[in-house]
């Protein structure tokens, strides 16, 4: 399935950033809890920032970790409300040290990079370049921008730097999405275990974990990823994409009730995007109503605009006209294979099949083991009447045969009709 939100390595960033910041505050700045689960740890780490600034109001390097820590308080929560907070905090830090302030402009770099203004992020991750060549996460927020901008040799180079002064969890996660976005799966699993093998914490744990699970489900190993979603959920029991794993896996293995009542249950906790489009495709997939979790993704996008997702959602609604008309503006602003696959996507659902086959070469040109690129232009083949539909939906099926609640059947069914 495709997943809404690309970035990947928020958790191992932020955690990065807030400990480099706090290491140029006082003495009594806050470490970065470990083995803590990611709520607890994110949510004392804006508490002892609260404190300290009680204490200590001007402290610039202070505001710009909280600004960090609210970011990552979004991530977790889905409350959009927290990014106006991390603005509030990021902009305070700069008034209080407008110059010089390269801490302040990575925490920019990461808010604009968690709202998918991407363009922004990178401008803010070059300035904070200047100030800090020798910082990691100024090189996070430059590959996370660059990533999505579809700048990906750049993007590799600022995974390398990353590497070379930081090798741990953040820059290990990093350089896995990069990796499996060329192709190289077994270069993935390796940095993700390297990941892994450098965590201390547990946040950082779970993480990796959770990762390596989407890496083994994405290839259609469904037994090892219920390994390291399991494993995970020993570290962090109630960890919300853990859980979101197994329901997955649950449906691949037949389990439907089971994986409606743990996607029901996650929506109402924690109504991500990405588990508020999932559940709504589970419901699809069992013929039943999922127009309530459609309205409330539409409330969320007009909370917080994404034009990709927003793009991705119409056409499993049914408005392609609407699909096309927001991977357009997408596409617009980036050139990343994410995009192209939707452009190809929605091209096609509007008629227009040799415009969306050329979107779909595009998606598929850097080599990614992607089952729902291979989907979409096996189904663009098949409606030009080309005879090589049936090679790429047979291997769309070969790598993930989970791939989609909905499109996966479907793709078989194709076959069936092909051969």
């Amino acid at each position: 399935m495709l997943r809404l939100v690309a970035v990947t390595a928020v958790v191992g960033g932020i955690a990065l950033l807030v400990t480099a910041v706090s290491s140029l505050s006082t003495s009594d700045a806050p470490a970065q809890p470990a083995g803590a689960v990611v709520e607890v740890a994110s949510h004392r780490t804006v508490s002892a920032l609260q404190d300290k600034l009680r204490r200590t109001p001007s402290d610039a390097g202070a505001w710009a970790a909280l600004g960090s820590a609210y970011v990552e308080q979004a991530r977790i929560t889905g409350d959009p409300s927290y990014y106006e907070k991390a603005k509030g905090a990021l902009d305070t830090s700069l008034q209080h040290q407008p110059s010089g302030n390269g801490f302040a402009l990575v925490g920019l770099g990461a808010l604009a990079n968690a709202r998918h203004d991407f363009a922004a992020a990178r401008d803010y991750g070059s300035q904070a370049q200047a100030l800090l060549p020798d910082t990691a996460a100024v090189y996070g927020v430059m590959a996370d921008a660059l990533t999505q901008l579809g700048m990906a040799p750049e993007a590799t180079a600022a995974v390398q730097r990353m590497l070379d002064l930081e090798p741990g969890v953040s820059s290990f996660t990093r350089a896995a999405y990069d990796l499996e976005q060329r192709g190289d799966v077994a270069g993935a699993r390796e940095a993700l275990e390297r990941g892994l093998g450098a965590a201390a914490a547990a946040p950082d744990i779970v993480f990796c974990r959770y990762h390596l699970g989407e890496l083994a489900f994405d290839n259609g190993n469904l037994d090892e990823a219920l390994s390291q979603y399991s494993q995970g959920l020993v570290v962090d029991p109630r960890d919300v994409m853990l859980l979101q794993g197994k329901a997955k896996v649950s449906f691949a293995q037949g389990s439907l009730d089971e994986a409606l009542r743990m996607y029901s249950e996650l929506v109402q906790r924690t109504p991500l995007p990405q588990l508020v489009h999932e559940y709504a495709n589970m419901l699809r997939a069992a013929g039943r109503d999922a127009s309530p979790q459609f309205e409330v993704l539409e409330r969320q996008f007009a909370l917080v605009p994404d034009d990709l997702a927003a793009s991705v959602v119409a056409a499993d609604r049914g408005d392609a006209a609407s699909a096309l008309r927001l991977a357009e503006a997408e596409w617009g602003r980036r050139q990343h294979v994410l995009v192209a696959d939707a452009m190809a996507w929605a091209l096609h659902l509007n008629g227009r099949h040799e415009e969306a086959l050329t979107f779909a070469d595009r998606a598929v040109s850097a080599g990614w083991h992607n089952a729902v690129f291979l989907y979409h232009r096996g189904m663009i083949l098949a409606a030009l009447g080309r005879e090589e539909a049936a090679g790429v939906l047979d291997e769309a099926l070969r790598i993930n045969p989970h791939f989609s609640f909905v499109d996966a059947p479907r793709a078989r069914e194709t076959l069936d009709g092909l051969r």
